[in-house]
């Protein structure tokens, strides 16, 4: 038993610590995996008024959760405070199993998220491992006894709180900056027009039709097959999906770029030759980002085009175009969803070339691209 219990401890604590490194580096990730869960749950009528707060706040129980995960594991592998440490690990592998099962069984929700997009598991997977790992939570809980302190109690109080601040620490740099590794679509090197394909292994979902007719107050469906006579009265053809297709998803999907005066632009930007830039800005970011973000835009390379990607055209114009500066750059509507994935950071900058990501910056970083670029030129001047 003892042998047993010790060793779903460093399973389940290393596990956990892997579990949530791999999402502390993109928390906004696990955020809009949250909203999602909210989102879905509201559209059915379920507690909407607290769904909507819990949409609103879905970054912090985000962090919340992320840092419980590192710092339960690190507390388990040091055999501290056991038994609290047991219970609150049996509470959490309660809540994403009921998450996970949701996601399997409901089919309303492609993937709960539980390490991030760097190792994508499909809900079959996500759900086994979670009865596992409670399998083995319960077996903890039952033999805690059998687990010993690693150090003494200070030195693993000490251990436990650089772990609380170091996973705190990691979140908020990548908050600010971008995720240290970038596992989504946009990340650099890749073929934004490539990915936006069906995938060459694509099966389409396979549908059938029926046709709503009306006859005498009543309403009825019929099949393709078996349609009514003219005496009966078309309301409304219905389609249903016979069967679900497989990988039949490009991987970017939703990323579109809309001139203002409504003229879709992605394909002839992203296939011009040279390089430009793309300025990611969802929505007015915050006094400190836009200071920062104007004062690069006085000082980037003007022989490149440059183009502001945003979900508020209105607004960006008057900023960019309107105001005291009036900087004179072109704003491209795209979807908000979109721009998320694209930009983690807002506003996030990326250096293009054709449709391939050179290079991404956030606002954190463009004073120190700035000073690297006049070093450079200042270099090539002698």
């Amino acid at each position: 038993m003892k042998q047993a219990v010790n060793i779903a401890r460093i399973l389940v604590g290393g596990l956990f610590i892997f579990s949530g490194l791999v999402k502390a580096i993109d928390p906004l990730g696990l955020a809009y995996k949250m909203q999602e869960f909210f989102e879905v749950w509201a559209s059915e009528g379920i507690m909407k008024g607290m769904m909507h707060w819990l949409n609103e706040q879905a970054l912090m129980f985000s962090l919340v959760m992320i840092t419980l995960e590192v710092v339960l594991g690190v507390a388990l592998l040091l055999g501290w405070r056991t038994k609290m440490v047991s219970w609150l690990l049996l509470l959490l592998m309660l809540l994403f199993t009921f998450l996970t099962s949701y996601v399997l069984f409901s089919g309303k929700i492609r993937a709960c998220g539980c390490f991030g997009d760097c190792i994508p598991l499909t809900p079959v997977q996500t759900f086994t491992k979670d009865i596992v790992l409670l399998i083995l939570v319960l077996l903890i809980l039952a033999g805690r006894k059998y687990i010993k302190p690693v150090f003494s109690n200070t030195v693993n109080a000490a251990l436990f709180l650089i772990s609380l601040f170091g996973v705190l620490g990691l979140q908020w740099y990548v908050l600010k900056h971008l995720p240290i590794k970038d596992c989504l679509p946009f990340k650099v090197g890749n073929n934004i027009l490539e990915l936006r394909k069906m995938p060459k292994d694509a099966v389409p979902d396979k549908f059938d039709y029926t046709f709503v007719y009306k006859k005498n107050g009543g309403s009825k469906e019929f099949l393709v097959s078996a349609l009514p006579d003219s005496s009966w009265e078309f309301v409304e053809r219905k389609q249903v999906i016979v069967e679900k297709g497989k990988n039949n998803i490009p991987l970017i999907n939703d990323f579109a770029l809309i001139t203002q005066n409504g003229t879709d632009t992605t394909e002839a930007l992203l296939n011009s030759s040279g390089e430009y830039y793309l300025l990611f800005i969802k929505e007015y970011p915050g006094d400190v980002e836009w200071r920062a973000t104007e004062a690069y835009m006085q000082t980037r390379d003007t022989k490149k085009p440059l183009f502001v990607v945003t979900s508020q055209p209105q607004e960006m114009n008057k900023l960019f175009n309107q105001g005291r500066n009036k900087l004179g750059v072109e704003i491209l509507t795209c979807d908000g969803t979109a721009i998320k994935t694209a930009a983690r950071v807002n506003p996030t900058l990326y250096l293009m070339k054709g449709p391939v990501v050179q290079k991404k910056l956030s606002w954190a970083d463009f004073k120190k691209e700035s000073k690297i670029r006049r070093f450079k030129s200042l270099a090539n001047s002698f």
